[in-house]
């Protein structure tokens, strides 16, 4: 696959025309026009893909199809409005992945835990509460701030979880049920000539935060490998 080190304004008209025609007469019409979108998109995704193997370990390549599914919600439009990139990095022993979305109504990049199982969630709750002092360390770290604002997102339940108390100095974290890293994008940036290497180094910069979590997730509370 030919390379394609920067995105052009294809992605977004089409991205923007199909938002107001999201039907298939108007799709099967312009099918040209999304292939050349499509292309540019999966082109440089790939590419980023190939940065990233270069310095982690990863699973396969996944780029997202445009078609929903409309098996179960009849009600939604038949394309999505974005194009999406996610591989994950090699499990078991490395957890973990990224995401990248292209979007005229908003890009981004990030990754982390969206819905950890029960057991997981707990065994990341431990080791937080366990090894604050190193997380915290993480979650200042200077790429954290720069490219997420030292900042996770997602939910978090009301009060303490069960078995932590709400005077621990990580309740901030503990209280998460999900914990996401993400960098907002806007069209400029994501049309500039350096926006392979912005998501690069935003991908690399998770890897304190990632490396952190499998630790947690691949061995027991006494620290011994799971496997």
């Amino acid at each position: 696959m030919t390379k394609l080190t920067k995105l052009t304004d294809n992605i977004f008209s089409f991205l923007s025309v199909l938002a107001v025609n999201n039907n298939r007469e108007w799709f099967a019409a312009n099918k040209k026009d999304y292939e050349v979108a499509k292309g540019e998109a999966s082109r440089f995704f790939q590419e980023v893909y190939e940065r990233i193997k270069e310095k982690d370990h990863l699973g396969a390549i996944k780029i997202y199809r445009i078609y929903n599914d409309l098996r179960f919600a009849k009600d939604k439009p038949p394309y999505k409005t974005h194009f999406g990139l996610y591989f994950p990095r090699l499990q078991p022993h490395y957890r973990g992945g990224y995401y990248l979305h292209l979007s005229p109504e908003g890009s981004f990049a990030g990754g982390g835990f969206f819905n950890p199982e029960a057991k997981d969630l707990l065994r990341i709750r431990q080791e937080i509460a366990a090894e604050g002092a190193v997380f915290s360390q993480i979650m200042s770290s200077a790429p954290i701030k720069k490219y997420f604002g030292g900042q996770l997102f997602g939910e978090a339940v009301k009060t303490a979880p069960k078995g932590f108390s709400k005077d621990d100095p990580m309740i901030e974290y503990l209280r998460k049920k999900q914990f996401l890293l993400k960098r907002d994008f806007p069209i400029s940036a994501v049309l500039e000539a350096d926006f392979l290497e912005e998501v690069v180094a935003t991908f690399l910069a998770m890897r304190p935060f990632y490396d952190f979590m499998t630790g947690a997730l691949t061995t027991d509370l006494n620290g011994e490998p799971l496997y």
